[in-house]
């Protein structure tokens, strides 16, 4: 295992991506922060998401501080920092260059599933804001920068087995699983957001990785639409995904 390192979990929105994050932040050892790029988002893409002024008075907006605040030590002395991203959240055609010292994966998710989980919480979305093209482009930077294939997990694959899902993604990255990573109390945490209240009332009543659903239901003609550009996308990064 690494004596210290920074993991950035690059995914879209509803990925599992906050049940991941509380299954890192209930390891000892663990530091989690919640989408530190959010409130730079949302401040310079005026995205109307729930809370938003909320969101970014009370976090820090300024790209530049917030690049060097989680590039820089981990905090409070631990030896793992897992950050949770939203792959959306990096500027489009920004310098990705601070990305090389982090250990990169990638959390995906079918986009049928993603579409249906969204189109409850609001109704401004577009293919950006599932966040699938901008993991394929960290992805590209990641492959042909460091010259490696980083961890890519499907969420379905980790809530039919988590504990072969968390197990083999701790191999993939050096560090030793944790039983407490399948398992935590429900309620707020305090890596939470401040937008927890509007987007994690599930998975805050939640104790461990629920098991898989298949969600049901119509998508508008949009959402259809985005649905077929954002299939190929999935494809690609499912087909290089950790097989359970």
């Amino acid at each position: 295992m690494p004596e210290k390192t920074t993991i950035a979990m690059w995914s879209g929105p509803r990925n599992i991506s906050t049940a991941l994050m509380y299954s890192f932040d209930n390891r000892n050892d663990c530091h989690a922060s919640d989408e530190p790029l959010y409130a730079n988002f949302l401040l310079s893409t005026k995205t109307p998401h729930p809370g938003s002024e909320e969101v970014i008075s009370s976090h820090e907006s300024d790209y530049e501080k917030v690049i060097s605040h989680i590039t820089g030590p981990i905090p409070g002395g631990k030896k793992i920092w897992y950050q949770k991203h939203m792959s959306h959240h990096v500027p489009e055609g920004s310098n990705l260059s601070w990305l090389n010292g982090f250990t990169n994966c990638f959390l995906i998710r079918n986009p049928q599933e993603v579409l249906l989980s969204l189109s409850k919480v609001t109704k401004e979305i577009d293919l950006s804001l599932t966040g699938l093209p901008q993991q394929i482009r960290i992805l590209d930077h990641v492959t042909e920068n460091l010259k490696i294939d980083p961890p890519i997990l499907d969420s379905r694959d980790i809530l039919n087995n988590p504990r072969a899902a968390i197990n083999a993604l701790c191999d993939s990255i050096g560090i030793k699983f944790s039983e407490d990573m399948l398992s935590w109390k429900p309620g707020p945490r305090e890596c939470d957001g401040i937008w927890a209240k509007y987007w994690y009332e599930a998975v805050r009543a939640s104790s461990g990785f629920e098991p898989f659903q298949r969600k049901t239901g119509l998508l508008n003609e949009k959402f259809e639409e985005i649905l077929e550009l954002a299939i190929p996308l999935y494809q690609e990064l499912s087909e290089r995904r950790i097989r359970i």
